[in-house]
């Protein structure tokens, strides 16, 4: 990168009077929609389709991966989309079209239709999730980079745990349309003002202005060369592994769990994790800037791959739980460590292409993770296989992310 003192803006990212900060309330409140209707929000639908409509799970669980394929389409274009409109017109512009897809959601009633919707929900999707949050942040933020995007992240986690029994609770009393139609509702009246008041013109912290005069390279360029960097291949290799293998894991728990410990204790161990998840996201964010990230990421994956082998082989009620309390201790890292790695070893005026790049990749390779330990669970009769696949997957994950490319020129 070229260095551009005169266009840099020096700023303390410590205090806590930075604008900065302001920023990472507003990311974490989006994160809080975004996953609570996008991500969380997919089993309320599939389990509210089947219910109201009588459609088979089949039909009904395509449509979701669909959602996810699409998205991931579309989440590889988030960040020259920052980059040429601007944080602002981005931001809200993905919150118009969460509410716009819960809306269509709640107005189904036709297959067609879902498939209509879930299009919707992948346009919001891609403008209120990861590849959205991530670049807004870096626009603001470099020595803290990390705590900022743990923080804001953890408003995906409060979207599980506090949207989606919100949600449910109002489809009780209200029906499954109102209650879409109110949830869009709250999401627009909460964070289109905060939106308009808040987030503005970000600081030059990296000179990337009169870098990219200097010298230009469109996105297909940066794409292109990353994808023959070595550095690049190995950090989203490996993450899509282990994503594949925890998304996998996550949504068949409940249904491994039920016969072992009885659906109450079940639900508890998927809480733990949950709960988990988040005090490590906290956690690490304290310390996240100044570790080695990824030998940070291969224990992580390491961690996973271990709570899974007691798992499979363990079936006391506490021990399960515990084991479930370590897997979920580095959930939310592994949404967080890809993009600091990028920032590490690349650019940062290649940041928001090459950050895009690796969520898409990741989500399209994920959103195949529950299907396919489904099926080998039906093929062999239980999870065991399918549980030592993803095993496999995070100590491959774990290899791999250690192999670092030899000093070279950055990214661009």
């Amino acid at each position: 990168m070229l260095d551009n003192p005169h266009t840099t803006v020096p700023v303390d990212e410590t205090s806590l009077r930075y604008e900065g900060w302001r920023i990472v309330a507003v990311c974490f409140l989006l994160a809080t929609f975004g996953w609570g209707l996008g991500f969380y929000g997919q089993s309320v639908y599939v389990a509210e389709l089947q219910r109201a409509r009588g459609w088979p799970t089949s039909l009904v669980s395509s449509g979701t991966t669909f959602f996810y394929l699409f998205g991931a389409l579309l989440v590889v274009f988030v960040g020259e989309a920052v980059r040429k409109y601007g944080p602002r017109l981005c931001l809200i512009s993905g919150t118009l079209a969460m509410a716009a897809a819960g809306v269509a959601v709640g107005a189904v009633r036709e297959p067609w239709q879902l498939y209509l919707a879930d299009a919707v929900l992948a346009f919001g999707w891609a403008g209120t999730s990861l590849a959205m949050i991530t670049n807004t942040i870096s626009l603001w933020f470099d020595h803290k980079r990390g705590m900022a995007i743990s923080l804001a992240l953890n408003g995906a986690s409060f979207g599980g745990i506090v949207g989606v029994p919100l949600l449910v609770t109002l489809i009780s009393h209200t029906g499954f349309a109102n209650a879409m139609y109110a949830a869009a509702g709250a999401m627009l009246v909460l964070l289109v003002p905060v939106m308009l008041l808040v987030v503005g013109k970000p600081p030059d912290l990296h000179g990337w202005h009169g870098a990219a005069k200097a010298r230009p390279q469109s996105s297909t360029q940066i794409r292109k060369q990353a994808l023959r960097d070595v550095g690049f291949l190995t950090v989203t290799i490996a993450f899509a592994l282990v994503l594949f293998a925890q998304v996998g894991f996550i949504v068949h728990l409940i249904s491994f769990l039920d016969p072992a410990i009885g659906r109450e204790r079940a639900a508890m161990a998927v809480a733990v994790l949950t709960a988990m998840a988040v005090i490590g996201r906290v956690l690490f964010s304290m310390v996240i800037d100044r570790l080695d990230q990824r030998l940070a990421s291969a224990l992580s994956f390491l961690s996973q791959a271990a709570a899974l082998c007691v798992v499979i082989n363990l079936h006391g009620d506490y021990v399960l739980i515990a084991a479930c309390a370590v897997f979920g201790f580095s959930v939310g890292n592994l949404i967080t460590l890809p993009s600091l790695i990028v920032q590490q070893e690349f650019d940062s005026a290649s940041f928001g292409v090459l950050i895009s790049l690796n969520t898409a990749i990741n989500q399209v390779t994920y959103a195949f993770g529950p299907g396919v330990v489904g099926f080998l669970r039906d093929w062999s009769g239980g999870y065991a296989l399918p549980f030592y696949l993803c095993i496999a997957l995070e100590v491959m994950a774990a290899a791999l992310i250690m192999v670092r490319e030899k000093p070279r020129a950055k990214v661009a």
